[in-house]
């Protein structure tokens, strides 16, 4: 039976058990529970494993050692749902510690499942909304590889701390106005979009797009923003009208 079809009673007993089975493994030095977890068919099984380890590293500091032991472990695992849960498990960790992480972010980022790959996107959204400045540091030279999927996803993977601190990551994304490949480019477009609509966060970016050089790229940029003030209606702070009549007003093309 699948995580979210259990009552909710039975749910909370099984993310107790869960807790407890990781921390016994933990103590004992095995992996064979945390193994169990990890390769969970069911996405919320893994999940409250992962969240497991966070908690423990944060309440129990005697164990920590154990834990980078074990994620060390299993990341050379050959399958990859348990590869991509030690990557989010490692994520909740570097949300506080990133230098203590930082080689799994490597490790997976590089990963040849897409799963474990996108799980560093992940990560990096929710360690940059709480821990930015060492995972921007981290990120930056990634914009300039020599994989097109790389950059693409380091451009995504910052995309969230941009919601509400656009000025932490237009300079990084900046580094991307010229990139040749299609995919990255949309992606580009897609976060200058998703960066744009809430409060004070356009002025922002249209500031800051008022110093790129791409004009052309640009435009597609500021057609994405005010596509978004639609399509985000309930969410945006001004309107499409006002959006447009803002991007009029203050863009220097």
């Amino acid at each position: 039976m699948a995580f979210y079809d259990l009552p909710k009673p039975e749910r909370d007993q099984l993310v107790e058990k869960i807790n407890q089975d990781i921390a016994a493994d933990l103590s004992l030095g095995t992996t064979e529970k945390i193994r169990l977890y990890f390769s969970d068919e069911d996405t919320y099984i893994r999940k409250t494993g992962y969240l497991a380890i966070g908690k423990i590293f944060y309440s129990q500091p005697k164990l920590q050692a154990s834990i980078f032991s074990v994620l060390d472990e299993l990341m050379t695992s050959d399958d990859e749902l348990v590869r991509q849960t030690v990557i989010n498990a490692a994520g909740e960790i570097g949300k506080f510690h990133f230098d203590k992480i930082e080689h799994f972010m490597n490790l997976g980022l590089f990963d040849n499942h897409h799963r474990v790959r996108n799980a560093v996107i992940g990560s990096i959204k929710k360690m940059g909304e709480k821990n930015p400045v060492p995972v921007l540091q981290w990120a930056k030279p990634y914009l300039k590889h020599s994989d097109k999927e790389i950059r693409r996803e380091i451009c995504h993977g910052i995309e969230l701390r941009g919601r509400t601190h656009p000025q932490d990551i237009l300079p990084l994304l900046k580094e991307l106005e010229f990139d040749e490949t299609r995919r990255v480019s949309d992606t580009l477009v897609h976060v200058l979009g998703q960066i744009a609509y809430k409060n004070g966060c356009l002025k922002t970016v249209v500031a800051h797009l008022n110093t790129w050089q791409n004009k052309p790229l640009v435009e597609k940029a500021l057609d994405e923003i005010v596509d978004v003030h639609n399509r985000y209606k309930k969410f945006a702070v001004l309107s499409q009208d006002e959006a447009i009549a803002y991007i009029d007003t203050h863009y220097k093309s």
